[in-house]
């Protein structure tokens, strides 16, 4: 198996765990807690900003020194609602119980600080189409550079129906020449529907120094340091991913593969 596709410890607890020091690069973290009703989980966000995304479920939240109530209601990913989440800027606790069986995201990457702790949705994420044909894909915004509440983070949902193209055409985004193309590390988290099936990734580089094609299953991790970075669902199953961005700018500025460049101008 690709050492950037990265399968879940188990199905209970935290079961991914990916830190700048285990990936092997210098901005993105993303955790993954699956819960049970009752069972709490408690962190310090340090020198690094968090994005808590409620994938599915309810649970009630402390954070930066406020009660923050019980968010969530989406019980199914596939549900496509827009998500509950939360901003815990660095140097704070969170806490977190969960109200019912629930999936939590933690999204982290480094902080300057001055930010408010706030909540992100529901209200003002409208799920939002992109692409055509059999690239058509959903998306739910969550922190993407529209919004100024964060000092690294860049946080998206995609919804790819069956049969459909994502991440595509073929893009990166490795470089750090501003306003051209930006530096940005991304972690791309799975679901599929049914939960049965799979989808395919793939990480490449025009030189082909990097080229890696992932059969990805419910609740994999897919690492992407470098490179372009496509997926597709295949025919009878729905494709999510919850995807973190991070680097030295909070631009997402991307270069097409000159190989599929020609399917941007057509379809422009």
């Amino acid at each position: 198996m690709s050492k950037l596709q990265l399968k879940p410890f188990g199905s209970h607890g935290k079961v991914h765990e990916i830190t700048p020091q285990s990936a092997g690069w210098r901005y993105v973290g993303f955790s993954l807690y699956r819960l049970r009703q009752g069972e709490t989980v408690t962190e310090r966000t340090g020198d690094r900003e968090v994005i808590l995304v409620m994938v599915e479920g309810k649970a009630r939240i402390e954070a930066a020194g406020e009660d923050w109530g019980v968010l969530g209601d989406r019980m199914d990913v596939f549900e496509k609602s827009p998500p509950h989440c939360l901003y815990v800027p660095n140097a704070e606790d969170w806490e977190l119980v969960a109200e019912t069986e629930c999936t939590v995201a933690v999204c982290s990457a480094p902080a300057v600080g001055g930010h408010e702790a706030r909540r992100i949705g529901p209200d003002g994420i409208t799920l939002t189409q992109r692409g055509s044909g059999v690239n058509t894909r959903f998306i739910n915004n969550i922190a993407m550079e529209a919004e100024d509440y964060c000092d690294s983070l860049l946080v998206t949902e995609v919804f790819t129906p069956n049969g459909h193209w994502s991440s595509y055409p073929s893009h990166r985004h490795d470089e750090d020449d501003f306003p051209n193309i930006t530096y940005l590390e991304e972690t791309y988290y799975h679901r599929l529907n049914p939960a049965q099936g799979f989808g395919i990734q793939r990480v490449y580089t025009e030189d082909g120094s990097l080229d890696e094609v992932m059969a990805v299953k419910d609740g994999d991790v897919v690492l992407v340091p470098r490179g372009h970075h496509p997926c597709g669902a295949p025919y009878g199953f729905e494709m999510y991913y919850l995807n973190v961005m991070a680097g030295p700018l909070r631009k997402w500025r991307f270069k097409p593969d000159p190989d599929v460049e020609w399917i941007l101008e057509r379809d422009a």
